[in-house]
């Protein structure tokens, strides 16, 4: 009886985290920042088809939406233009959207801290608000580079405020990593702001632990969490020419890893069966695989799985079914062998479309229902199999927006949420 009783709580507490993984979109790429979603969303859409609606934005800005109990929450900003030193004006908005319907539930106004870095050269690629916001526990927080980690309740109640540095490194591309809760702690990293990832306590903002190293300079992703067998949890980080595991507890480096991915980074570590796989760099593109496996210190080359230069520069990959899926930025849909490294596919997509400019991918591929979505920033979305021969099922634009796509999509309760720099979509059946 006690076993039966067991089994029966144990199979609703599953079914209570499906239900919890299928409506909730916490965090930037979903949980543990993966991009899996157990989801089916919608293949086809456009202005006519499977739009449940849209939301007109205050501006634009490269962070993807959030989702939690009801309610998008999205980052904006507005008051520059390009090539404009003068950025008294800037400001970033953080908006709640009402799910259901698409209205703009609360907006908070946030003036720049001051100097803030120009917006000319690469900053324009992406702008001033890059940062995916993390909601955990009620609470939504918000990093904004130098005009600091705010956090809110989901009504909009403002809790707290706390400055992470106001530097720049030599290249002046502001901020972009975004924030992430593990366990006790807010992780942020503020690498562009300080050269340094901070642990704060999400309740009061007090900083736990802070871990410095002029090897952030140029590290861009967010970190995930590894698991191991054993449970231990490492915080990952990709930094030129590294990979570190750190203790989330401390912020202590418990091992690292050796890589010949030098450069800027900005693909986040994607993580499967004890292996950490990084994309990046520049001017040469690298990625590699490493298994990890409880190690502590120095991990020795043994470890690397493969590494070679089929790569994307900005792009996060996908993990599906021990294959590798992603849209780079030289505009092919690539699927690799995760065990091997070994290339499956490498298909050319049409991303031409009026205005189009620069590196055509800049929002990773995410998976839903065995697909895999992959966003351009001017040529529409790439609905296609994840499978090792590739098959484009839909190719989806929105013809009347002609502005950017650079947010990586969230996954919510079978719709699919798109952002662009003018409108949040819902795209729902």
């Amino acid at each position: 009886m006690i076993q039966k009783i067991f089994v029966i709580v144990f199979l609703y507490t599953v079914s209570l985290f499906q239900l919890s993984l299928a409506s909730e979109w916490l965090r930037f790429r979903g949980e543990n920042g993966q991009g899996i979603s157990p989801n089916t969303v919608p293949i086809n859409w456009s202005e006519k088809k499977n739009m449940k609606w849209k939301c007109k934005l205050p501006g634009p800005g490269s962070s993807s939406p959030v989702i939690s109990k009801g309610k998008v929450f999205v980052t904006c900003f507005s008051g520059v233009n390009e090539g404009q030193q003068d950025t008294s004006r800037l400001l970033r908005h953080v908006l709640c959207i009402n799910k259901e319907d698409g209205s703009i539930v609360w907006e908070d106004k946030i003036k720049a801290t001051q100097p803030e870095d120009p917006y000319r050269g690469f900053l324009t690629e992406h702008g001033y608000a890059s940062n995916t916001p993390v909601i955990d526990s009620g609470m939504l927080f918000v990093y904004l580079g130098k005009s600091g980690i705010h956090a809110y309740d989901l009504n909009g109640k403002k809790l707290w405020s706390k400055n992470l540095g106001t530097g720049s490194t030599r290249r002046k591309w502001g901020s972009a990593a975004s924030p992430i809760v593990v366990g006790d702690n807010l992780v942020v990293s503020a690498a562009e702001e300080s050269l340094a990832v901070y642990g704060l306590d999400p309740t009061t903002g007090k900083q736990n632990w802070i871990s410095e190293g002029d090897s952030l300079e140029m590290a861009y992703a967010t970190p995930v969490m590894l698991m191991s067998k054993e449970g231990r949890a490492d915080l990952v980080l990709p930094v030129p020419g590294e990979i570190w595991g750190m203790n989330p507890e401390s912020g202590k480096l418990r091992w690292y890893t050796s890589t010949n991915i030098t450069g800027n980074i900005s693909p986040s570590p994607v993580i499967g069966n004890e292996t950490v796989y990084v994309f990046g760099g520049y001017p040469s593109l690298r990625r590699c695989a490493v298994r990890i496996d409880g190690a502590r210190g120095e991990i020795s080359e043994k470890a690397m799985l493969w590494e070679d230069n089929q790569s994307t520069y900005v792009p996060t990959p996908v993990l599906v079914n021990e294959r590798l899926y992603w849209a780079s930025d030289t505009g092919y849909a690539c699927c690799a062998d995760a065990k091997s490294g070994k290339m499956l596919f490498r298909e050319r997509l049409d991303t031409r479309a009026k205005g189009s400019r620069g590196k055509p991918f800049y929002a990773g591929a995410v998976s839903a229902g065995g697909k895999i979505y992959a966003v351009s920033r001017w040529g529409g979305t790439f609905v296609f199999e994840a499978k090792p021969d590739f098959e484009l099922l839909a190719h989806n634009k929105i013809e009347e927006d002609n502005s950017q796509f650079h947010g990586t999509p969230a996954i919510s309760d079978g719709q699919l949420f798109l952002r662009s720099d003018k409108f949040l979509y819902c795209i729902s059946e």
